[in-house]
């Protein structure tokens, strides 16, 4: 069938004539599309008037496309610098994934004929890219404690000045909740924490065990405006001593304490409730019913848990993320359906009241980041280095995205370890507002 596309090169030539390089990309980018790519050649495809685009600076940005096509290669050409993004990195992803989903395969042997001869090489990959599954194994089994210690600290342990710049003041690493549209950040961030804890039904004297913690933003807010006594806890290093120093200046070491520390290894129980804030992410598929057992054996008879995390569309979606995520973000990161972690929850100690989505409200937190990331771009990049730094603009951007486009969703479960006698101190109505 002689489609648009093959009328195009039939026309142009393909690569290799007048077109130069960027006539294999043709296909990709039909001439008119909002985006523009440059090649090293100096050749291009796409709009000419386009802001937004994408230049393939060497032919090793062609070769880490070729070699590994998608996201992973996507990534390690523009890690490098390789691939750089020409205006805006999100307005670039945004045009472009919808482009993508129509790319199929005779598309894709077409720029393999195009490109591979001269290009298809291995290279190296960035040393900020680790090793993939199957040779992730020397670190022990997926979710042992100490493959989980690993990959906690890898991404959280980067650098405590590097996520002040791109979390901001609140230093809070999960989905805000914006009470309004026109409210910032740092309002969004405290009205999380406070509906957390008026779902939690906290009250001065009460006991909050926080499993992974993060930085203590919740440990602190729990501590000073409800009066409770908090136990947070951590993986990550650099989040416990950051945390400690904060709730020593702010003046409730009498009240909340951060310790790094496996949430299994927790000893205390009979806590009052428990928070889940983006734990569950790490925690994978087979582990949950474990899990939330573990957590209901912490919390007393009546006690609340709420469980807030990011979860797949569907109950059927693939447990693991993609490679990208896999070796640079979250290493060894599963993500399930709310169906399956409300099942897990029901069968593993807890009776559930209450769900609610905040899917774009998490969008509009990674906005938020993305824009402190490109406002402190210089600093940022020389705290962490320039590669790390690209990882993050990267993976902020294209989660934005996911959630926007509806591949992501974030859920606040509260669930109540019941009596025997079928009590749950729960109140006939929600009390806590949204």
């Amino acid at each position: 069938m002689d489609t648009t596309h093959d009328r195009r090169r039939q026309t142009t030539g393909g690569a290799g004539t007048e077109r130069g390089l960027a006539g294999a990309f043709d296909t990709l980018l039909p001439q008119g599309a909002p985006l523009r790519i440059d090649m090293y050649d100096g050749s291009s495809a796409g709009s000419p008037e386009a802001q937004h685009g994408m230049a393939l600076n060497s032919p090793a940005a062609v070769s880490y496309l070729l070699s590994a096509p998608g996201e992973l290669g996507l990534a390690r050409a523009y890690v490098t610098g390789h691939l750089t993004i020409t205006g805006d990195l999100y307005t670039v992803l945004r045009t472009l994934v919808p482009l993508l989903d129509t790319f199929g395969w005779r598309d894709a042997v077409r720029l393999l004929r195009d490109l591979a001869p001269g290009h298809l090489h291995r290279l190296s990959p960035p040393p900020e890219e680790l090793v993939g599954r199957i040779r992730r194994g020397w670190l022990g089994l997926r979710h042992s404690k100490g493959r989980d210690s690993v990959a906690i600290s890898r991404h959280y342990d980067v650098s405590n000045r590097f996520y002040e710049m791109v979390l901001g003041p609140s230093m809070a690493y999960t989905c805000a909740c914006f009470p309004k549209r026109e409210a910032t950040l740092e309002d969004a961030q405290w009205h999380k924490y406070d509906l957390v804890c008026r779902k939690l039904g906290l009250e001065p004297g009460m006991r909050l065990l926080d499993v992974g913690c993060g930085w203590g933003g919740m440990v602190m807010h729990a501590a000073e405006h409800y009066g409770v006594q908090v136990l947070g806890v951590t993986l990550s290093r650099q989040q416990a001593t950051w945390a400690q120093k904060a709730i020593v200046s702010r003046g409730l070491a009498d009240r909340a304490e951060v310790r790094h520390l496996d949430y299994r290894d927790v000893t205390e129980s009979g806590f009052d409730a428990v928070s889940s804030i983006g734990l569950t992410e790490h925690i994978g598929a087979r582990g949950l019913p474990a899990y939330f057992r573990f957590l209901s054996s912490r919390l007393r008879v009546g006690g609340r848990l709420l469980n807030h995390c990011i979860t797949r569309p569907t109950s059927s979606a693939p447990h693991r993320v993609g490679p990208f995520f896999d070796r640079y973000v979250f290493p060894d990161g599963e993500l399930e359906g709310i169906g399956e972690i409300v099942s897990v929850m029901q069968g593993n100690g807890f009776e559930i009241r209450h769900d609610e989505n905040l899917r774009e409200h998490y969008a509009r937190t990674l906005a938020a980041w993305c824009a402190n990331l490109d406002a402190n771009w210089e600093d940022a990049a020389t705290e962490a280095g320039i590669g790390r730094a690209r990882v993050w603009a990267l993976y902020m951007a294209a989660s934005r995205l996911a959630f926007e486009r509806h591949q992501l969703e974030l859920h606040q479960t509260l669930g109540v370890r019941v009596a025997a006698d079928g009590s749950s101190g729960m109140p006939l109505r929600p009390d806590w507002g949204v």
